[in-house]
């Protein structure tokens, strides 16, 4: 694609012939074997060791450190994966488009070029999802510890981004993260938690300002180190072995938009691993 550069990042070598016709640049993750065609993670200043805690981070911090600064100015570098997709238009939302994403359809909905509407932003994020709509079965399964506590947590203007990670990842684990933030952030993203009820989706995002992106990169790896002193890496389970990829998805959300003009973009999900796509 002219002016940008996509990546995206697999876990298994058989999606090379679909990557090379879409013009994405393939990014290998984790321990299974990849051709010389892809660019890994695990080369030149890396963390591959820290894949299995950190996801998509891993990649996020080697392209910082060993490709972003030969990145020619004002080109859009962006971020997608096997299983989440950029769609080439906004006329359907993120939500609508995972009812009717199939194998027939998929490639005429995947992003191909950066799109016009594109122009006049720094930054793409995923739309938002939002975490205030919660039915009673998923609040008495997830939460009767934050009903016992409080009765009142789940009356819908109480419903945000800190109380939705308390539940699934953790009473207090999000105020713990925020304690060692640096003091530049640490109001307002608390602030951002608190007070919102969505955050953008999937941590993937586009941009084209190196500037921003060095800036983003060196704020949430300052932080996530200084996480890593809090909850260490004997992590178990889906609520905190990735703890770090959770904690920076709803920082992505905040920094990029408290520093950036942003544009949502919709994001479908469609595992490409378990449903073989042909583009």
């Amino acid at each position: 694609m002219k002016n940008s550069k996509i990546f995206c990042m697999c876990l298994d070598d058989h999606h090379l012939e679909n990557l090379i016709k879409l013009d994405y640049i393939p990014v290998g993750l984790g321990k299974n074997k990849f051709s010389n065609k892809w660019l890994g993670d695990n080369n030149g200043e890396s963390i591959s060791e820290k894949n299995s805690y950190y996801g998509e981070y891993t990649f996020y911090f080697w392209f910082w450190k060993n490709l972003l600064t030969s990145t020619p100015e004002n080109t859009w570098i962006g971020f997608t994966g096997y299983r989440y997709h950029w769609s080439n238009q906004n006329k359907i939302k993120s939500d609508d488009l995972n009812k009717i994403i199939n194998k027939e359809n998929f490639k005429s909905h995947i992003l191909r070029k950066i799109p016009e509407q594109w122009s006049n932003y720094d930054v793409v994020l995923g739309e938002q999802m939002f975490v205030d709509n919660w039915k009673i079965s998923k609040i008495f399964k997830h939460g009767k510890k934050k009903i016992l506590k409080n009765p009142f947590s789940f009356i819908k203007k109480n419903q945000n981004i800190k109380l939705h990670f308390d539940v699934f990842h953790g009473e207090g684990i999000l105020d713990q993260a925020i304690n060692v933030l640096n003091i530049k952030e640490k109001d307002d993203f608390k602030k951002f938690c608190e007070e919102n009820r969505s955050f953008n989706r999937e941590n993937l995002f586009f941009c084209r300002s190196k500037k921003l992106l060095n800036d983003y990169f060196q704020s949430v790896f300052d932080w996530l180190a200084q996480c890593e002193k809090v909850f260490g890496f004997d992590l178990e389970g889906y609520k905190m072995k990735r703890i770090y990829a959770f904690l920076a998805e709803r920082y992505l959300s905040y920094w990029f938009n408290k520093y950036a003009k942003v544009l949502e973009w919709p994001i479908f999900f469609y595992d490409t691993n378990k449903n073989k796509v042909i583009v």
